[in-house]
């Protein structure tokens, strides 16, 4: 059984419902929710700033899937919520399920890369993820909370707004 973490963003429809839902949803795929942030609204961050703003949480999971089929839960609970394959990068989203960390090593292939290539950069990620484990070192990497304060907050503002999922 392995630990890992989670990112989760709606920004379409009823925000907190849709990250419920997921919560919900994930254990039918193998995912065993152990722990949620608070949940928290962020500003758009990417290629697409006009648009509503998100609702973040970051789940810890344990669960016996690998990266790869992971990310297929990830991916299939996200289709089970409503989200269209394809659509713009960064777009408006009534889900979004990002696999961030699992285990303590790091991974690569085509589909995936552990750790998230991002998970450093994001305050939407970094605030809820340091909520769960204010101790949590990326594999082989800094430590997130050393991380949180390189990340300029300008863009990236990040409001508690409701309590954890679960």
């Amino acid at each position: 059984m392995s630990t890992g973490y989670l990112g989760l963003g709606s920004n379409v429809g009823d925000r907190r419902a849709n990250l419920q839902a997921a919560v919900q949803a994930l254990p039918a795929h193998g995912v065993t929710v152990v722990a949620s942030s608070s949940v928290y609204e962020t500003e758009p961050v990417g290629l697409i700033v006009d648009q509503r703003e998100f609702f973040n949480a970051c789940l810890r999971i344990e669960t016996e899937l690998g990266p790869e089929e992971l990310l297929d839960a990830c991916k299939a609970t996200e289709r089970e919520l409503g989200r269209e394959p394809g659509g713009p990068r960064h777009g408006p989203r009534p889900i979004d399920v990002d696999l961030l960390l699992l285990g303590d090593e790091p991974y690569a292939s085509e589909r995936v890369s552990l750790p998230h290539p991002e998970v450093a950069s994001r305050r939407f990620v970094l605030v809820p993820l340091l909520e769960l484990d204010p101790d949590l070192t990326l594999p082989g990497g800094p430590r997130l909370a050393d991380a949180l304060e390189a990340v300029r907050p300008s863009g990236q503002d990040v409001r508690r707004v409701g309590k954890p999922l679960c």
